[in-house]
């Protein structure tokens, strides 16, 4: 006979900051109920199909499988999304750039563009507090685009749409007046790549070139085109990127070029915008 306690007691995960957490999140998928519920009721019983459940979670997790992935969803901003191996998992840096977003343009009509949509994460954010606002996200690997449909459908969000694109290959001669993005922006030798939840996710939405800044580049020239006068372009980046990707910035032409740090002190984000 297994109580809940027990079970969370004798987890035997890999030390980390999250190692209780991880523990919890598991037992209460196997269950079945929210994490509240192994706190209300620590002794009670468990059935030896849940048992055998969470174990395998565990044993998943062990080998290092991210916690969103096993679990199959993941909070970001106000939304419960769908992830999958296909895409990144939102993280919590990233709604500095959603902030950021957010208090730029006024709560009116505006188009706006996500880059690399993932999950659709930034672009279902957006779309979500901005009713106004018509939200395109596009990203290159159609299994992509299906996941952040699903998300959007099962949100109910009419003002958020998802297409597939390279870039802003497919976007023809639309001009929006925000362009936001979390493109891949990691070194291809950078030792983290073989280090903990990254080494479960595609590697085509890490990596971008020797110094990481291939994709950056990319979208700092090619925004120009797509950006109405007086629109903005947003981009987060690697915490020692910010220097480079301002210069990048002022030398394509943008002004009010800046970095913003997240909750870490680390510059996180940096935009321009597009002279009017």
């Amino acid at each position: 006979m297994t109580i809940i306690a027990s079970l969370l007691s004798q987890a035997n995960l890999p030390d980390s900051p999250t190692q209780r957490l991880d523990a919890e999140l598991l037992l209460a998928a196997a269950l079945g109920k929210p994490r509240s519920f192994l706190h209300t009721w620590p002794e009670r019983v468990v059935s030896t199909e849940v048992a055998d459940r969470y174990s395998a979670f565990l044993e998943r997790r062990r080998s290092g499988e991210p916690v969103a992935y096993i679990l199959g969803h993941q909070g970001f901003w106000s939304l419960d999304l769908e992830v999958a191996p296909d895409t990144l998992i939102p993280r919590p840096d990233t709604e500095l750039l959603v902030e950021t977003a957010l208090a730029l343009l006024p709560a009116s009509t505006a188009e706006v563009l996500d880059l690399g949509t993932g999950t659709g994460a930034i672009a279902l954010a957006l779309a979500c507090e901005r009713r106004g606002w018509t939200v395109t996200g596009v990203d290159r690997v159609s299994a992509a685009v299906q996941l952040a449909e699903r998300n959007r459908a099962r949100i109910k969000l009419d003002n958020a749409r998802f297409v597939e694109s390279h870039w802003f290959s497919a976007l023809g001669e639309q001009r929006f007046a925000l362009i936001v993005s979390n493109p891949p922006y990691i070194a291809a030798r950078d030792p983290h790549l073989a280090e903990g939840d990254v080494r479960f996710e595609p590697v085509s939405a890490l990596v971008a070139g020797a110094d990481g800044l291939d994709d950056i580049r990319i979208i700092i020239q090619d925004s120009p085109r797509h950006l109405l006068p007086g629109g903005w372009l947003l981009l987060e980046h690697g915490f020692d990127q910010a220097a480079a990707v301002r210069e990048l910035l002022t030398r394509q032409g943008f002004k009010v070029v800046e970095s913003r740090r997240d909750l870490g002190g680390h510059e996180r984000i940096s935009l321009g915008q597009w002279p009017c």
